[in-house]
């Protein structure tokens, strides 16, 4: 009974691989849409959106057959129903690339007012939490899924740094606003993936010490 038990939190871990692997790509997608104003890739990202969905129920319903079935008691309870927790977050953070994308969308017929480079930085700072966060997951790694929440003042500091370009920018040119505007809300989006990331690696603290520290 325990080695069938074994063998379904292995395919657990396994699909929560291929979901992160699918918003990872998700998020490449969104970010050279953005850089290069491709429409037909923001579209891309958008329409994988739901093939993210999908795999968020299906990890759900693996959670609740394992629960129904194996009724697991102490460690393997936690490690299930933060299972559940850490896909509503990644389902979030595929929605945020949908989000992004849309302002691309928005965005792709007009000239941006400043170089993209720490917008980047953020997009490529939460890419590495998301990835880690999964792998302190399946590794049940408490260091990892620390230095993740650790991590999310990198991008903290990033997107207040792109938060006062834009004020300024806004200052200078009132005319720049709209626009100014959209870029703080995709940099915003990006932070927002950062928060998921560290309430992924909060569930993974959780699932191994039955401890839920919250980041202060």
């Amino acid at each position: 009974m325990r080695n069938r038990f074994d063998r379904q939190l292995c395919e657990l871990n396994d699909e929560l691989i291929e979901m992160g692997e699918m918003i990872e790509k998700a998020i490449e997608l969104t970010v050279e849409a953005l850089v290069t104003k491709n429409v037909n890739l923001a579209e891309e990202a958008i329409v994988s959106d739901d093939d993210i969905d999908h795999q968020e129920k299906k990890i759900e319903q693996l959670c609740l057959k394992l629960l129904l079935q194996q009724q697991p008691v102490a460690r393997d309870l936690r490690l299930i129903s933060s299972a559940l927790k850490m896909i509503t977050d990644m389902e979030r953070i595929g929605d945020h690339a949908t989000d992004i994308s849309e302002i691309t969308i928005a965005l792709a017929d007009q000239p941006y007012i400043k170089k993209l480079e720490h917008i980047q930085q953020m997009a490529k700072e939460t890419m590495v939490m998301l990835v880690e966060s999964i792998e302190a997951f399946v590794n049940k790694d408490l260091n990892k899924a620390r230095a993740v929440i650790e991590h999310d003042d990198v991008v903290d500091d990033l997107f207040n740094t792109v938060k006062k370009e834009l004020i300024g920018m806004i200052h200078e040119n009132v005319d720049s606003g709209e626009q100014a505007a959209d870029l703080l809300m995709v940099a915003k989006y990006f932070e927002r993936i950062g928060d998921h990331a560290t309430n992924i690696s909060e569930w993974v603290i959780f699932s191994i010490t039955g401890e839920h520290d919250k980041k202060n």
